[in-house]
């Protein structure tokens, strides 16, 4: 019974050869607590597709293989992606001071370009900080870290980006510019005002032209204060106390300006393979700039370096991997290189997500078991080992 379950809701392959052990990781993901999960492997063996669990909580069918999905924070690596294509262009120079672009928000001048993209600016984290001593420093309500009532009330709400920044700005600076490493939504919130600044379009705009089309992106969407998804997709979903009382909803539907283009963007697991393997591979950035972009700077994470819009990872065997992820609401999106563009690990999961982040270990341990399992080195092939 047990195996005829797993056969069931295990999507067989698009493409590409068996894959016994990628069909076994993504089935357990789906044991340790996600609903459902798409993933999308192109290496040495070919492309590989498939998906387990469900679309929809109490549902039969499976995740769609190559499904919309809310990207969450890999959004900062196509955000990086056009600062950079500006910097190439003289738009913007990465050492300059971001204030001489922007200077209505009042802001350190010390604070350059590069630190937004690296997350050394010190600006507050416009969407909460946690302090040294453990609290929690507040922002604009947000599905997490409280009972997540307020959030849900209000999930419609637009909110505009000068909105967010500046609540950010009134607030203390976690340290001075380019002397420490904090991951803030606000730096990037601020590169797509950089963005619409020095183009005078919109950001939506500026990433149809320059990555979107370009790269035949067909299922990237960047939705601003929409809160639909395109169909197909898998269902996301939110657990939250009300008057003392438990409730799960569907969140599918969401206005993601509250987190603008700190992880706004829609894709597919396709999309996201085709873009970072484009990025990796030099299409879409010039050598020196792309290389600017992997130079790993430390975060205080073992093994997890960031650049300039990705995170440089070192596997335990010594590799190196150019990575982001991104989760919000219930869906979360992977995205991992490696330096060349040849291999690549896209992933969609979604979710019951809550304000306490319960799936966060969950989450941790399926990103790590995808990496091991398709960016080692030295192992044996699953097939030959076999024979």
């Amino acid at each position: 019974m047990a195996e005829m379950a797993r056969k069931i809701t295990a999507a067989l392959e698009v493409a590409g050869p068996e894959r016994p052990e990628l069909r076994k990781a993504i089935e357990e993901i789906v044991d340790s607590g996600f609903v459902g999960v798409s993933l999308r492997v192109h290496d040495e063996r070919g492309e590989w597709a498939g998906s387990a669990g469900t679309a929809e909580l109490g549902g039969t069918a499976k995740p769609p293989i190559n499904g919309h999905v809310r990207i969450g924070s890999n959004t900062k690596t196509f955000t990086a992606t056009l600062v950079l294509q500006l910097v190439a262009e003289g738009e913007l120079a990465l050492d300059g001071p971001v204030a001489d672009y922007l200077p209505e928000f009042g802001l350190d001048e010390r604070i350059t370009v590069r630190m937004l993209l690296q997350h050394t600016s010190g600006v507050f984290n416009f969407t909460g900080e946690v302090c040294e001593d453990g609290t929690i420093a507040q922002g604009i309500p947000i599905p997490y870290g409280s009972t997540g009532a307020e959030w849900v009330a209000n999930r419609f709400t637009t909110h505009h980006p000068q909105e967010l920044v500046r609540l950010a700005v009134a607030k203390p600076a976690r340290f001075e510019p380019g002397t420490g490493w904090s991951y803030s939504n606000t730096n990037y919130v601020l590169a797509r005002l950089l963005i619409e600044k020095v183009t005078g379009h919109s950001f939506a705009e500026e990433m149809r032209q320059r990555i979107v089309k370009p790269l035949g992106l067909s299922g990237t969407v960047v939705p601003g204060a929409s809160p639909e998804i395109p169909e197909p997709h898998a269902h996301a979903y939110y657990r939250y106390e009300e008057a003392g009382e438990q409730k799960t909803i569907d969140i599918t539907r969401h206005n993601p300006s509250w987190i603008s283009t700190g992880g706004d963007m829609i894709s597919t697991t396709q999309d996201l393979h085709t873009f970072i393997a484009a990025l990796m591979s030099g299409r879409l950035l010039p050598p020196e700039l792309l290389a600017e972009m992997c130079t790993p700077h430390p975060t205080g994470i073992p093994g997890m370096d960031y650049g300039l819009g990705v995170f440089v990872l070192t596997t335990d065997d010594g590799g190196t991997v150019i990575a982001h992820n991104g989760a919000t609401v219930g869906h979360a999106a992977l995205m991992y290189s490696t330096p060349d563009g040849s291999k690549t690990l896209t992933a969609a999961l979604n979710c019951v997500d809550d304000a306490a982040l319960a799936i966060a270990s969950a989450f941790r341990n399926a990103q790590q078991r995808l990496v091991d399992e398709v960016f080692r080195s030295g192992r044996p092939d699953p097939a030959q080992a076999a024979d």
